[in-house]
């Protein structure tokens, strides 16, 4: 078979779907889900002062990542068994209803469980926009739009403090959440109207549900896991065991069902790709350390420095500007060169490097080194931002290419799960030792502790006793980002190991001959994939 006429630049596409506006809507969408995993992280301090509850902190992200993590690999096998277009829709529906019942909530725990709503529409986003990307436009063509979603990616990132110090300050926090709504709705327009890819006949397709429940029970067990060990209950205590043991088991059980499965979530013969299985591990410890930590961040520089939300979000931007100049940088040499592996090797050396510097910050820290700092990390952070996906996609064939795409894309969003569990665990089990060792007896007397993050709190204390707070904050951040550190070890070796490829040219699924493979060279020289 032929491969399809390419769409004029904007034009029509073969199925009638005009490029350019859904181009548009999908970044849009891109932007709306990155920007709401980081416009939370300056709120976040004064929505634990206004509803309490500096113990749930962290479980307004985990709750939201939690919900995307599980629904994204589902997402992709719905969009496979009944079309693209109703598939996106439905996950932005679900998306905005969880916005708006946020930006209502009146508790930390219906904060959470509205957030749980969101997430499960966001995990349909990042996916769908790569699926229908790679089912409009060839590999070559493809590629520009990848690099699109890279500069996206980085923009809301780069956005998303600033906007939500702004919004918390100017408005209230209600409204990092309620921003969504209209911006969904210019998305919903565009697509229902210019978004026309033929639906896919659903007859005898088969949801693999035991993959499914599965996954989902691994992936809460072991968040949960990662969330109370050494804060809620002892690392060794029977809760904990229990929990380890559960997921476990739930994993042994998710591998079982789709050995057997007709349509699994993860096809088990994806493993047998070494860049793939690395491209999934890799992206997973980015997701773990590079999104997981900046949460951790934003406290630092509002509590331990006394920053208002607005002014941690503009502190916190030079960091998202290394992650721009990284990312946009990163992508434009790999579309000249169609090489890939450096990038994710000086991502993870370049990450320890940042991880270590910011483990030395104090409350005294200057504010230029602590920006500095930031910014190693940041520039760390963008050298991988989209390269893992381009690596799994490279080698897959064409039958797996949605599954590849939600599988990396679920890597990434389990690992943030994991990531900001596991460093609020961390933060939180030496944060309690610091208050108690820093802050003099009956000092606190009277004052909710979970509500210490909060500025109007801290500016009713005592100079002494609100120094010893900040103080006791940023002693708690070190261990966060010491933990980073043989994280990122073990991501470095396993970059190491990936093959020298180059990325393909040709579109999967044509018949044009195959490339020849570059000559091996003793000097490195890349392999075709």
């Amino acid at each position: 078979m032929s491969a399809p006429t390419p769409p004029a630049p904007g034009g029509p596409h073969p199925s009638g779907t005009r490029t350019t506006p859904v181009m548009v809507a999908c970044m849009l969408s891109a932007f709306v889900a990155i920007l709401d995993l980081q416009i939370v992280s300056t709120a976040l301090p004064r929505i634990a002062g206004d509803l309490g509850g500096i113990d749930l902190f962290a479980w307004v992200t985990i709750a939201y990542v939690i919900a995307s993590s599980v629904t994204t690999p589902i997402y992709g096998k719905l969009g496979d068994l009944f079309g693209r277009k109703v598939t996106y829709l439905s996950a932005m529906g679900l998306f905005l209803l969880g916005s708006a019942l946020a930006g209502a909530a009146g508790s930390m725990e219906q904060l959470i469980v509205f957030r749980i709503v969101q997430g499960l529409g966001a995990g349909g986003l990042f996916v769908s926009v790569l699926a229908i990307i790679g089912e409009l436009f060839t590999p070559r063509e493809g590629a520009k739009y990848y690099g699109m979603f890279g500069m996206v990616f980085a923009g809301a990132s780069l956005a998303g403090p600033a906007v939500g110090g702004l919004l918390t300050d100017a408005l209230s926090w209600h409204w990092v959440f309620l921003v969504n709504l209209p911006v969904g709705a210019v998305i919903v327009a565009l697509l229902v109207k210019y978004l026309h890819l033929p639906r896919k006949a659903a007859a005898g397709a088969k949801l693999d549900y035991a993959g499914i429940v599965t996954l989902s029970a691994a992936i809460i067990a072991l968040t949960l896991l990662t969330s109370w060990g050494g804060v809620e209950y002892a690392w060794t205590s029977p809760q904990i065991i229990g929990l380890g043991l559960g997921t476990l088991v739930f994993l042994g059980l998710f591998v079982k069902a789709e050995s057997t499965a007709s349509e699994p979530i993860v096809p088990l013969r994806l493993f047998r790709d070494s860049t793939f299985t690395i491209s999934l591990l890799g992206t997973t410890i980015c997701g773990i350390v590079f999104v997981g930590a900046v949460q951790f961040l934003a406290l630092y520089v509002q509590v331990a420095t006394g920053a208002s939300p607005t002014a941690s979000g503009f502190i916190l931007l030079p960091m998202m500007m290394g992650l721009v100049l990284s990312s946009v940088g990163s992508s434009r040499i790999i579309m000249k060169t169609g090489t890939y592996k450096i990038f994710p090797i000086l991502s993870m050396a370049l990450g320890i490097v940042g991880a270590l510097l910011l483990s030395t910050m104090d409350s005294d820290t200057p504010r230029v080194l602590t920006i500095l700092y930031m910014v190693v990390f940041g520039f760390a952070s963008g050298l991988s931002a989209q390269v893992f996906t381009q690596a799994a996609q490279n080698t897959a064939p064409p039958q797996d290419m949605g599954a590849v795409s939600g599988t990396v894309t679920f890597g990434r969003s389990f690992g943030t799960s994991i990531g900001i569990s596991l460093f609020a665990a961390v933060f939180y089990g030496r944060l309690t030792d610091e208050l108690a060792a820093r802050v003099p007896d009956g000092a606190l007397d009277g004052i909710d502790r979970n509500s210490l993050s909060s500025d109007t709190v801290l500016a009713t204390l005592a100079d002494p006793v609100r120094g010893a707070v900040e103080d006791a904050y940023a002693a708690s951040l070190t261990p966060v980002f010491t933990t980073a550190v043989p994280i990122l070890a073990v991501g470095l070796v396993l970059t190491l190991l990936m093959k020298n490829l180059t990325l393909r040219s040709r579109h999967h699924g044509a018949d044009e001959p195959a490339e020849s493979p570059a000559p091996a060279a003793a000097d490195g020289t890349p392999e075709t994939a």
